[in-house]
């Protein structure tokens, strides 16, 4: 599992586990130092907005080449690029120091290390818990610009990624250079623009004023690939691999680095080789 739907919403679990060992965090610091008499509290956020710096920074430098081309994109965080590893590591790190050098607040710190630990273990086993056979590719019928129909099934036979998006949401106009870009740059891959809600005239209209060329753009009149998906927010990328199967989601906005970074991935799980 990789998002929640709440109603039209949709929620990524890694977004939503990150907010709730911060706030678990604070709640337990906080609760653990007032019974003590201490305020541990400015300690434990300096560690968070520190191991957060540090988990951007690591980031970045995985794709400096990418981020240096747009160096307003490194303090953009719109784009969800962190290191994982790099951020726990450095707040267990400077958890465990603040500890050692403070002894009024040791307890109040390392009980607000340990409770943001087990929300991020929990969330990290909902996430990695196998889910069975990976979802198909929904068997719908699209429609292009032209008018003729395309089954998304039939798409099947090396890898492919959905993007789905409107041309009335600010996310989805940010990401589209970058998709196109890399609709360009990987042939091994087929990359599909499925238009939410709108007619080709309106599809037409931004293309033409964004002088933007896109392959592979269909129309969703009813938004049902969103539906079927499970993918209420926008925009939403959908990776599958070349036999149809869903490898992963990814919610919200995409920058060349953090897709650069899925499609590392993507690569590896599908075995897809760059040309």
């Amino acid at each position: 599992m990789d998002a929640i739907n709440i109603g039209p919403l949709s929620f990524s679990i890694p977004l939503l586990t990150t907010f709730g060992a911060v706030m678990a965090s604070t709640y337990v610091g906080r609760r653990l130092g007032r019974a003590r008499g201490v305020d541990a509290e400015p300690t434990l956020w300096f560690v968070i907005l520190f191991a957060l710096l540090v988990a951007r920074a690591a980031f970045v430098a995985s794709y400096a080449e990418l981020y240096l081309a747009a160096p307003l994109g490194i303090i953009d965080i719109r784009d969800g690029g962190f290191s994982a590893p790099a951020g726990i590591v450095t707040a267990l790190t400077a958890g465990a120091w603040f500890a050692w050098r403070r002894a009024a607040i040791r307890k109040p710190l390392l009980g607000a290390v340990a409770a943001g630990g087990l929300v991020l273990l929990l969330g990290a086993a909902i996430t990695l818990t196998p889910r069975g056979e990976p979802a198909p590719i929904p068997a719908l019928t699209l429609s292009g610009l032209d008018g003729r129909p395309v089954q998304l099934a039939s798409l099947a036979g090396k890898p492919v990624v959905i993007n789905l998006w409107a041309s009335w949401c600010p996310p989805c106009r940010r990401e589209m250079p970058v998709l196109r870009q890399a609709q360009l740059s990987h042939p091994e891959i087929t990359f599909v623009f499925a238009n939410q809600g709108e007619t080709a005239d309106a599809v037409r209209r931004y293309m033409a004023a964004e002088h933007i060329a896109l392959e592979n753009v269909l129309l969703d009149a009813g938004s049902r690939l969103g539906t079927v998906t499970g993918s209420g927010a926008l925009p939403t990328t959908l990776f599958y691999d070349a036999k149809g199967g869903l490898v992963e989601r990814r919610l919200g906005e995409l920058s060349a680095a953090t897709l650069a970074e899925r499609l590392d991935s993507y690569r590896s799980a599908t075995g897809a080789k760059e040309k």
